[in-house]
């Protein structure tokens, strides 16, 4: 999510390389984050290849606020 937050939209390809996950791993994850609508799946085709993007959802990008806000609690109180 931390890349969604710093990226408007990211491709599969860039994801895979930037987290080092597996194609069916990445999937696995994305599919679940997608379902719980924290990001939204756009496929496209850019000439004859198939492009995938991911874009965080207002509701993700307040999901992830929430952790952060959480974690930093965690933190200023020990």
């Amino acid at each position: 999510m931390s890349s969604l937050m710093v990226n408007d939209v990211i491709d599969f390809n860039a994801l895979k390389e930037l987290l080092g996950l597996t194609d069916g791993n990445l999937a696995s994850h994305l599919k679940a984050l997608e379902q719980q609508d924290i990001i939204v799946i756009s496929k496209q085709f850019i000439g004859r290849k198939p492009s995938t993007t991911y874009k965080a959802t207002e509701h993700g990008r307040d999901m992830f606020r929430q952790h952060l806000a959480a974690l930093e609690k965690l933190i200023n109180n020990q």
